[in-house]
């Protein structure tokens, strides 16, 4: 072998090496959980929506909001909250927070939907998020098996039967992509309605445009070869997470938000999504938002248009 073809194969073998250590750094730096606490998802929550401040501090001194735990068909648990609306009803939001968040951090829509609308509320903490265990985040892909378990248990929890209940999903970020992932299943009569609130179109679309825009690298090699890790690793792949493929199927009425303003779920996104689904949808571009800012700087607008439309189909 002369002296060229050994240099050759020394840089393929280079090349092979970098491109994996890299997979595998950016799997973990994709998937990696960060279990926040209650504390730190409550100082999350006074940043995002401060006018609910009062409501929930009531709520969490007055022990009004309860812990509880479920058990998922394949043996792992789960833990949430949930909280009664003042009056009986059959109406309960499940609020889904995203990625690298927590339960607690979406009592802002706690507000909204239990002391504006009068719904009962049960906020989950995803997989791997969190009172939560788990080793990997799975993007909303292996998080819509957990969320249809959580309709179901609270389609009971408030002295209902499920034949009489009536739930929205309600998710925000990746818990938007989870609910829209939820949407294309065969879902039970008492998920009435979703609303998704900046989600993307597929883990794929929104890790490619993170490559690209904090570390300025193309797709190929390294989206190829993270995808077939994880697939390896975790057995889904960056592509089969996809929503807007899910949203597809779907025929429950859905309502989808998104900021105009968003740069990292990009607001063309929610045209894609919306364009996707098949049923009964309205969509509605916050002015002037960022990513996951909606709620916090249109509250009035945001609980109206939510209202307005659950009016039509939860009654």
């Amino acid at each position: 072998m002369n002296k060229w073809a050994r240099i050759l194969i020394g840089l393929a073998v280079f090349a092979v090496v970098l491109v994996a250590s890299a997979s595998m750094y950016m799997l973990d730096y994709s998937l990696m959980p960060l279990h926040r606490s209650r504390a730190e998802g409550l100082q999350r929550l006074y940043e995002r929506a401060p006018l609910t401040k009062a409501w929930v501090d009531s709520v969490v001194e007055n022990k009004i909001l309860h812990d509880t735990t479920i058990a998922l068909p394949d043996g792992t648990y789960r833990h949430g909250y949930y909280m009664a609306a003042d009056s009986a009803t059959y109406h309960t939001a499940v609020l889904v927070h995203g990625y690298k968040d927590c339960a607690i951090s979406m009592l802002h829509l706690g507000y909204m939907y239990q002391h504006d609308m009068g719904y009962n509320i049960v906020l989950p903490d995803l997989w791997a998020h969190g009172k939560s265990k788990g080793n990997f985040i799975g993007m909303g892909w292996k998080e819509r098996i957990e969320v249809i378990e959580w309709a179901r248990v609270a389609s009971c929890m408030f002295g209902n039967d499920s034949s009489s209940s009536s739930i929205v999903l309600h998710g925000v970020s990746m818990g938007a992509a989870t609910v829209m992932n939820v949407s294309g299943e065969s879902l039970p009569p008492h998920i009435k309605a979703i609303v998704e609130d900046c989600g993307y179109t597929s883990a794929w679309d929104e890790f490619s445009g993170q490559l690209k825009e904090q570390f300025g690298l193309p797709e190929f090699p390294l989206m190829y070869t993270t995808s077939a890790l994880c697939k390896m690793k975790y057995g889904w792949s960056f592509g089969e997470c996809s929503p807007v493929t899910q949203v597809a199927h779907a025929r429950i009425p859905m309502l989808f938000i998104h900021g105009d303003n968003d740069d990292f779920v990009p607001t063309a996104m929610v045209h894609e999504v919306y364009a996707a689904h098949p049923g009964p949808k309205e969509l509605w571009l916050a002015p002037g938002s960022a990513h996951a800012r909606s709620y916090s700087d249109h509250p009035e607008e945001y609980t109206q248009r939510v209202k307005a439309f659950l009016g039509k189909y939860i009654r």
